[in-house]
């Protein structure tokens, strides 16, 4: 065995035997499975786990934000299946849409017409009104609330990126938002990207059908270098530069535990079920040189059936990076991305991964970014109804838990997140000067220096 999958075994072992305490310390003495022996893929909530949706008449896709993540996820769209197109696009800034227009028509031959392209606050408006089917939402997440809406309003369907909300005030919206759209059939499909991943669906059906017993805690950990971030230029205004620095802004992102860290709560949420009853923890800034965000967060969520979980995430350069998804039961404990063990260390189930990473292979681990398109297109064509918004409001809620304990210092409760009128951002949205929301200065002496993104 490889020094390094050692290593990482052991860690994870003693994180597992840690979180299971004595009084679950039972040993799982079932056999391994055999390598390349045929599972189940299809998840709980029955997906399709097609490798191209089914053909059908032409469905027209418009994209609201159209930076990296609004870009890519119009490609991951019309790579989904047959007939399937990007028809409008809209952004509040005009150089951001074309360079999302050249992008597309370079990487997929698309071009959108001039008429169907729409810029300013309202840009969402003109996208959704433009005949279009679909709709992908992939602003910032303060806007995303507001834009659903009108998108399920007007009887669209969904692909929504995550996190869907940045406050409890854009999750209660949500909340109404989802229950809108069953009562019209209107499909919506989240980018929390792990539950349309082959490898993470069989490992979590493994735990489901009781390979590590009962589930009683989770050890969640993403560590990485810092984010990137965008220098202010003299000509931009105090809005223009917190939209086009997003990621570092808290009343824009959410702060990095709800924007990127809520893919591994949202695994932890779909293990151990339930919501958390309260949130303890902390975190700082000791890197971060732009906006208003910490870089570092620690929390323990508790449950009501005695379930405990202890997240941590890090935006941090010039230290050890990684990611574990610890699931702990009383007879083993997981790894979410493919791996099961016993007490003793011994690994008693693996994801049956091809050598040769064959996409021909039925084991081939299909990319979860177009496999969510790929649900919402046969959905939508098949009429097999698809709409994991619950899920992705919870988990959203949930890292939105985490923040205010540690930003606050104090105890957070479920019931306190969900009443809550805490709502971020400016009064008015509008270019000009925005008030009451200053940037931390930067912290100086700290090296490496993260990537300007504009530079």
């Amino acid at each position: 065995m490889k020094e390094k999958e050692q290593s990482r075994r052991k860690f994870i072992s003693t994180l597992a035997m840690g979180a299971a305490g004595i009084g679950a310390a039972g040993i799982l003495t079932g056999s391994a499975k055999e390598k390349g022996k045929k599972l189940s893929i299809i998840s709980d909530r029955d997906l399709s786990m097609l490798n191209q949706a089914p053909d059908g008449p032409v469905l027209k896709a418009g994209v609201v934000g159209c930076g990296g993540r609004g870009t890519g996820a119009a490609i991951n769209f019309v790579d989904a299946g047959p007939n399937l197109e990007i028809t409008a696009l809209g952004d509040i800034f005009p150089d951001q849409l074309q360079t999302c227009r050249e992008t597309l028509k370079l990487a997929r031959g698309l071009e959108v017409a001039d008429e169907n392209c729409f810029t300013g606050f309202n840009n969402y408006q003109g996208v959704i009104d433009a005949g279009v089917d679909v709709v992908i939402i992939a602003s910032p997440p303060f806007f995303r609330p507001q834009q659903v809406k009108y998108a399920i309003d007007a009887g669209k369907h969904v692909f929504q990126e995550k996190p869907i909300a940045v406050d409890p005030y854009g999750a209660r919206i949500m909340d109404e938002v989802t229950q809108t759209a069953k009562a019209k059939g209107l499909c919506m499909v989240s980018g929390t990207i792990r539950r349309y991943q082959k490898d993470y669906i069989e490992t979590h059906r493994q735990v489901a059908n009781g390979l590590i017993g009962d589930v009683i805690s989770a050890n969640i950990i993403r560590n990485g270098g810092a984010l990137w971030w965008i220098e202010r230029k003299p000509e931009w205004d105090d809005m223009e530069y917190m939209i086009r620095n997003w990621g570092n802004f808290t009343w824009l992102s959410g702060d990095h535990i709800v924007e990127m860290f809520i893919h591994e709560v949202d695994v932890m949420s779909w293990y151990v079920g339930g919501q958390p009853k309260r949130a303890i923890g902390y975190g700082g800034r000791m890197q971060r040189i732009s906006g208003d965000q910490f870089d570092q967060f620690s929390i323990v969520y508790e449950y009501e059936n005695g379930k405990t979980a202890h997240c941590a995430t890090r935006q941090i350069n010039g230290c050890h990076n990684g990611r574990l998804q610890i699931i702990t039961g009383t007879k083993g404990y997981a790894d979410a991305d493919g791996k099961i063990y016993n007490f003793k260390d011994e690994l008693i189930w693996e994801y049956p991964y091809p050598e040769d990473d064959d996409p021909e292979n039925e084991w081939y681990v299909n990319n979860p970014l177009v496999q969510e398109h790929v649900e919402l297109v046969t959905a939508i064509r098949t009429g097999n109804y698809i709409n994991d918004s619950d899920e992705q409001v919870k988990s959203t809620r949930i890292t939105i838990m985490g923040r205010m304990a540690a930003y606050t210092g104090r105890d957070i409760t479920w019931d306190e997140v969900m009443t809550s009128d805490l709502r971020l951002g400016p009064d008015k949205l509008e270019f000009g000067p925005v008030t009451g929301i200053p940037e931390v200065p930067p912290i100086v002496g700290t090296a490496p220096t993260p990537v300007n993104r504009y530079g």
